[in-house]
């Protein structure tokens, strides 16, 4: 039990050294319950990334629609920033979520 309890923590805190190949491994050869745990680790280091790709995306869309008309009001400015810090946020909630987790599960 100790040995899936460190598994557990260990999908968790691999934020630190391996994201997503950690707690693929653990996912795929892993009993029922570290497998669990592997899943919402590997979800909880995604979705990060996942935001990251949908802002980039939205700021490449507006720069796209800007091209030749100037940028009045700077609004593709102010989407950037906006877009910047909610990854930012979104980011550190999820560091620390991990963290979090990582040592409930541990303990």
């Amino acid at each position: 039990m100790e040995g899936n309890k460190l598994l557990s923590s260990l999908c968790y805190f691999s934020i630190f050294f391996a994201p997503f190949l950690f707690p693929i491994l653990v996912w795929i050869l892993g009993d029922e319950e570290t497998k669990a745990h592997a899943k919402k680790a590997l979800w909880t280091h995604l979705i990060p990334i996942l935001a990251t790709i949908l802002a980039g995306t939205i700021i490449l869309l507006m720069s796209l629609g800007k091209i030749g008309q100037g940028d009045p009001g700077g609004m593709l400015f102010i989407t950037t920033i906006i877009a910047i810090v909610v990854c930012v946020i979104i980011d550190i909630y999820y560091f620390i979520w991990n963290i979090v987790k990582g040592i409930k599960v541990l303990s």
